[in-house]
């Protein structure tokens, strides 16, 4: 069967999804990482309220173009409507790359706190990664209806581990006797950046990272029941949750650890259970992130194939990516991400290919936001379920703040930027050839039939 994905989802998978894609191992190790970047608490603070603010504006561009053009395909999708076949394509490759390379890293990760658990695993980190993402890839392969269930799941357990955390964190009678147990690793002493513009604006550009994924629902809006009205609701209420759960996380762990013990931790989540229970910090903490990793994992596998589907749909790829199975799973494109994915794990090329593509990211939300501007411009009268508050503004703005982390990100990585530029002068020409061949075969087709 090709050409085919059945209308099967609902508004709790879509939500799920969101949440899903951006709840991740990320947040286990990140707000160390963001101490140590920005030593303020309350400037912490105000950068992740500032990145759930960010994905709220760009929720809000997103839930007009997808539900608008209810296709599944993603950022692909509205770039393409909106600004041709070369800027399509272009952002098509990009996320397909870029979420390849989550599915390697995400293996590889799951194995890495699984060899904590298992010790005897550690010694067999690919071998591990490659089964789990053999099994990830085999459920999706079932249907998607496997891929569901799994999903809201994972995302319902991950929430409440992650909220058990917030609780026993927030238990601990002094912040000081975390600070205590974890003494050796704070005594090192780690100088403090003086606060500045560049340093918030690292900090920022790191944190949106850590909320990137809130975008997931928007690849299944062609298999959405009502995208009209789940699209846009599962953008927001989604946010809104990511946005509460992180700011809690952070908050306990400002409030359970000293600061200075926070900025020198890798795995802060762990120092506060061993801090609570004696021992187990770790090895809970594993255990959670384990699960973590698999339910972003099973996200990102259902999602990539679906631009390679969309491309597909358009001429833009191989028409063999529109094979649908009976349980809606678009295979061909599902074994494709799993060929590309297998060697990253091996090779550890998924740490090159973030690097690389990290600049291309944040160039596909530039395009994603203009396709949203050129749509209101070319489609004036398109039907739009749900229409973007505080036109032009806010839409404007968050164009503004991608350009303004795009070019800091290239500024720091030229490497990546230089490498944007590339991909750009290949896709254009390639675009543009596509695009005219279609309006020959077009053309043709007319002649014939008149």
């Amino acid at each position: 069967m090709s050409g085919q994905l059945g209308k099967r989802l609902g508004l709790p998978f879509a939500i799920a999804v969101c949440i899903g894609l951006v709840v991740g191992t990320g947040i286990m190790r990140t707000p160390g990482e963001i101490a140590n970047m920005v030593p303020d608490p309350a400037t912490v603070m105000l950068l992740w309220l500032a990145g759930g603010l960010y994905v709220l504006l760009m929720a809000n561009v997103a839930a007009e173009i997808s539900s608008a053009i209810p296709r599944s395909g993603g950022h692909y999708i509205p770039v393409r409507e909106g600004l041709g076949d070369a800027m399509g394509l272009l952002v098509g490759w990009t996320m397909w790359i870029a979420g390849v390379a989550a599915t390697a890293f995400l293996a590889i990760a799951a194995a890495e706190f699984f060899g904590l658990i298992v010790p005897a695993a550690a010694d067999h980190e690919a071998i591990v990664a490659l089964i789990i993402l053999c099994g990830v890839t085999a459920l999706n392969w079932a249907g998607v209806e496997e891929g569901r269930w799994a999903q809201i799941a994972s995302t319902a357990l991950k929430l409440a581990l992650l909220l058990a955390v917030v609780f026993v964190a927030l238990m601990m009678p002094d912040g000081e006797s975390a600070g205590e147990i974890a003494a050796p690793a704070a005594s090192s002493g780690i100088p403090a950046e003086p606060l500045s513009i560049i340093t918030v604006l690292a900090g920022l550009q790191f944190i949106v990272t850590v909320y990137d994924g809130w975008y997931a629902s928007i690849y299944f809006a062609g298999e959405d029941k009502d995208p009209g009205r789940n699209i846009p609701r599962s953008l927001f209420q989604s946010a809104i949750v990511v946005t509460f759960i992180y700011l809690a996380i952070n908050w306990a762990l400002i409030t359970a650890l000293d600061f200075e013990t926070l900025r020198a931790s890798t795995l802060p989540m762990a120092q506060v259970i061993e801090a609570a229970t004696g021992r187990w910090g770790t090895l809970v903490v594993a255990v959670i992130a384990v699960l973590m990793a698999l339910g972003t994992l099973n996200a990102a596998i259902m999602m990539n194939p679906r631009t390679l589907f969309g491309m597909a749909e358009d001429g833009l790829f191989l028409k063999t990516a529109l094979s649908v199975n009976r349980g809606g799973t678009p295979t061909v494109a599902l074994a494709l991400g799993f060929i590309v994915a297998v060697p990253l794990i091996f090779s550890g090329g998924y740490v090159f290919v973030f690097r690389l593509v990290g600049a291309m990211i944040l160039f596909a939300s530039c395009l994603f936001v203009l396709s949203y501007f050129a749509l209101r411009v070319r489609q004036p009268d398109l039907e739009r379920p749900y229409r973007a508050k505080g036109h032009p503004v806010l839409p404007a703005l968050v164009l503004l703040i991608n350009f303004a982390l795009l070019a800091s990100f290239v500024i720091a990585e030229p490497f990546s930027g230089a490498i944007m530029a590339g991909m750009i002068a290949i896709c254009i020409p390639v675009g543009l050839y596509l695009q005219r061949q279609r309006r020959l075969a077009a053309k043709a087709e007319k002649l014939v039939s008149s």
